[in-house]
């Protein structure tokens, strides 16, 4: 068995290489039709567009993301072609969840942000929006939640956050690309903050840059980005927190991916699963003058991040291909 594999997926190799008889690592952005023509199986991230143009003509029957999205798999592509595929369906809800939690803390803290007096809306309320829903509600804020698919409504025009948890779509009853848009923004009420840790499309960039200029929108946290790894350099600076879509990048997630995809491959190829992949420990300083928001941020805090990006614009993908080790806390 072959597999080529996206080489910026950590802490697979020992198992791959154990289960495998040929694994050829490559840069996501750069795998090429003749990098996979006698491969059985594909592992990718987000960087690499699986469609005919790749796998055409290949002998690949099998490719997985690492990833909980997939809009970069054409998957009635797959699907004619007999190749079966996955994804790893809320495998970094809980280090997106964190992030979520460390930029309200910091709203709190840096912007006025008074979670008791404060209604926070949640769009998409699958793996990540159910745990948003739910920190959120520890932290005080009243919740409202929009998910049209499971029959979920409200009004997010009187919210005070909005915060973004949903896959990008272009068509079907209830398409998301762009659904935070002109109209959309020029229609609150009220001055959100707004949080967009979903895909870089859900919320139209230019509308959102006019949006902070006038004070339509208080202010901004994106991870992600139309365009990426190029991003529009005036959002980028006008936004509160900006990061390289790296929201979902604890070693937590990471290893809960492996984990789906190494299953995947055994079911798909017959293989008895003997791996099972943990974390890397990570030491945190905790004192005990502590508060409960001061261990969060201690754990992770995005302005880290978003420092390093705002120095470098131009370093996006090098800022994600190597991320530093971050652990979840564990509450």
């Amino acid at each position: 068995m072959k597999l080529v594999v996206d080489d910026k997926i950590p802490y697979i190799r020992e198992a791959l290489e154990e289960m495998a008889d040929e694994v050829v690592y490559l840069p996501g952005s750069g795998i090429g039709a003749s990098d996979v023509r006698d491969a059985d199986a594909l592992i990718v991230r987000t960087r690499t567009r699986c469609d005919e143009a790749l796998l055409g003509g290949s002998r690949v029957g099998f490719v997985a993301t690492a990833t909980i999205g997939y809009d970069h798999l054409d998957t009635n592509y797959l699907e004619r072609a007999g190749i079966k595929w996955m994804n790893c369906p809320g495998c970094n809800a809980g280090s997106v969840a964190q992030y979520v939690r460390s930029a309200l803390i910091l709203l709190k803290r840096e912007r006025g942000l008074r979670p008791e007096k404060s209604v926070l809306g949640v769009v998409g309320c699958g793996h990540v929006g159910s745990k948003v829903r739910d920190l959120a509600r520890e932290m005080g804020f009243e919740v409202v939640v929009s998910d049209p698919p499971l029959g979920m409504h409200c009004d997010l025009r009187a919210c005070d956050v909005i915060t973004y948890h949903v896959p990008l779509t272009h068509d079907g009853p209830y398409p998301t690309f762009h659904m935070a848009d002109e109209a959309f923004l020029t229609s609150l009420t009220r001055r959100p903050f707004l949080i967009n840790t979903s895909r870089g499309s859900v919320v139209d960039n230019d509308a959102l840059l006019r949006a902070l200029r006038s004070g339509q929108v208080a202010e901004a946290v994106v991870d992600v980005w139309e365009g990426e790894p190029e991003v529009n350099r005036e959002l980028l600076e006008r936004v509160f927190i900006g990061t390289p879509h790296i929201a979902g990048y604890s070693a937590d997630g990471k290893v809960n991916a492996d984990n789906m995809v190494i299953e995947g491959l055994c079911r798909h190829f017959g293989i008895e699963n003997r791996w099972h992949i943990e974390p890397p420990e990570v030491s945190i300083r905790l004192s005990d003058n502590d508060t409960k928001e001061d261990q969060f941020l201690r754990y992770y805090n995005p302005r880290e991040d978003s420092e390093r990006l705002k120095c470098v614009p131009k370093q996006f993908e090098f800022f994600r291909g190597n991320y530093p080790l971050r652990r979840e806390k564990k509450c």
